[in-house]
C-alpha cells in the first residue's frame, strides 16, 4: 500500500485524542464516585424503591466499576500478570460500551428535559 496509513491522515492522533478523552471522563467518574462515597450523609432518606436518582447512581457506579476492572486488567497485562490479551481487550470494550451507553442515556435525559422546558403551561 506504499506505506499509506489505512486509517487516514492523522488517524493515530485522533485515536490517541479519543483515548485521552475516555481516560479523562473515567477519572471524572471515579472522582464523582469517591466524592459520593466519602461525602456528607444524605439530607433525606431515599424513596422505598430507591427512586430515579438511586437507579441513576447505581448505574453510574456500575459503569465506574466496569472501567475500574478494565484498568486493573490492563495494568496486570502490562506487568505481565495476565497473559490472556483477549480477556483484557474484552474488558476494555465492555467498559467502552458501558460508557457510551451512559453517555447516550444522559443525552436522552437532557433532550427530554429541554423538551419539557419548551412546553407551554
Amino acid at each position: 500500500m506504499n506505506g499509506i496509513d489505512p486509517i487516514g491522515g492523522g488517524g493515530i492522533q485522533q485515536i490517541l485524542a479519543m483515548r485521552q478523552q475516555i481516560l479523562d471522563r473515567s477519572q471524572i467518574l471515579k472522582d464523582v464516585h469517591q466524592a459520593t462515597q466519602s461525602g456528607a450523609p444524605a439530607a433525606q432518606a431515599p424513596p422505598p424503591g430507591g427512586g430515579f436518582g438511586g437507579a441513576l447512581s447505581n448505574a453510574l457506579q456500575d459503569v465506574s466499576a466496569t472501567q475500574g476492572r478494565a484498568e486493573d486488567l490492563s495494568a496486570a497485562y502490562e506487568r505481565g500478570d495476565v497473559t490472556d490479551v483477549a480477556k483484557v481487550m474484552l474488558a476494555r470494550q465492555e467498559a467502552g460500551v458501558a460508557f457510551e451507553a451512559t453517555l447516550q442515556v444522559r443525552n436522552r435525559l437532557l433532550s427530554a428535559y429541554q423538551d419539557i422546558m419548551r412546553m407551554g403551561v
